[in-house]
């Protein structure tokens, strides 16, 4: 008996794969059926469209992140240490997450009203997220923050302005490096103390 998530997982998972070497709109779901070894009715009996499996991989590898960046979070202590975990995991996981990434930035996909509610959501969480490290920082003496929406608003831009240069231009790119300098004016400013 096959198990209806698992056979749903492997094909969000194939889809996945398919998407990100061809983009949304090249790939067919014949492409998707072939990659499974399956029918094309196969597949619509757990999406009704390209667009639903679409949707199922933009979130399934939104999850994947968010996972990954919890576990990184958790696996230190000093609040420099999980903003740096949070930023390095953050940038190396949209390299691997594609169609995440895809749907997040790729303007093409706006006329898909998901894309706008991951979009927002997406926003939310990191802002949230960075509050939350900001806060535990401050509450451990060790940041000092005016305004910690503000703080992490202006972390989020700083990080979403490296991913066109990281990600879509993939000569030259030193990422850690670039991370580093980043979380070196973070942590110690460029005004002389």
């Amino acid at each position: 008996m096959v198990n209806k998530e698992e056979f749903r997982k492997k094909i969000i998972i194939t889809a996945g794969q398919i998407f990100s070497r061809f983009g949304f709109r090249k790939t067919t779901m014949d492409e998707i059926a072939k990659a499974l070894k399956m029918g094309k009715s196969s597949i619509y009996y757990y999406f009704q469209s390209k667009e639903d499996i679409f949707e199922a991989v933009v979130l399934y590898e939104a999850n994947v992140l968010r996972n990954e960046l919890t576990t990184a979070i958790k696996s230190v202590e000093s609040p420099v240490g999980k903003m740096e975990k949070y930023v390095f995991v953050r940038m190396k996981a949209f390299e691997k997450l594609s169609n995440y990434y895809n749907a997040i930035f790729d303007k093409n996909l706006d006329h898909f009203d998901f894309i706008e509610k991951i979009r927002e959501k997406y926003d939310r969480e990191e802002i949230a997220i960075l509050r939350l490290l900001l806060y535990d920082g401050v509450r451990k003496k060790v940041f000092t923050v005016a305004n910690s929406e503000y703080t992490a608003l202006a972390i989020q831009t700083t990080l979403k302005g490296l991913e066109v240069p990281l990600f879509w231009k993939k000569k030259e790119v030193n990422i850690d490096q670039r991370l580093h300098a980043i979380l070196d004016v973070l942590f110690k400013g460029i005004l002389i103390k």
